[in-house]
């Protein structure tokens, strides 16, 4: 499948599960979940998928910088598949479920796992931010 394939394909299955999925300006799918934006960044060739929930944390300061890496390592660490890093320049949390699929298909069944378990690791890096304050 080429990419413009997939990004049919990935709108078509938010679609079928309820979702009211939307391409922004550069191609990528967004789409709404438990009151957060999610993105879906149609690959090609090795058939990964890449699910992101960006900007869920601003950083700061940089003592929040500091404890936010700890945070992000241990709900990456706790959590299966979602993983959770600072981007860009270190000014926003972000977090994301990351696999390759082989075939489009096979994200179906665990579409929703995969926005569990980013739900998951947003959830426990928010709680070790505020326990550590």
């Amino acid at each position: 499948m080429d990419k413009n394939e997939l990004r049919d394909y990935w709108m078509n299955l938010l679609q079928k599960e309820g979702f009211r999925p939307e391409v922004d300006d550069d191609g990528d799918i967004v789409f709404k979940f438990e009151g957060g934006w999610y993105y879906i960044f149609p690959g090609e060739d090795d058939m990964y998928f890449h699910l992101i929930y960006p900007n869920f944390w601003p950083i700061e300061s940089e003592e929040e910088r500091a404890r936010a890496l700890l945070a992000a390592n241990e709900a990456t660490r706790e959590t299966k598949v979602a993983k959770v890093f600072l981007a860009g320049n270190g000014e926003n949390v972000w977090a994301t479920a990351e696999l390759f699929c082989g075939d489009p298909s096979a994200v179906e069944p665990v579409l929703n796992r995969c926005l569990r378990a980013i739900g998951a690791a947003v959830h426990m890096f928010r709680e070790k931010m505020r326990s550590d304050n």
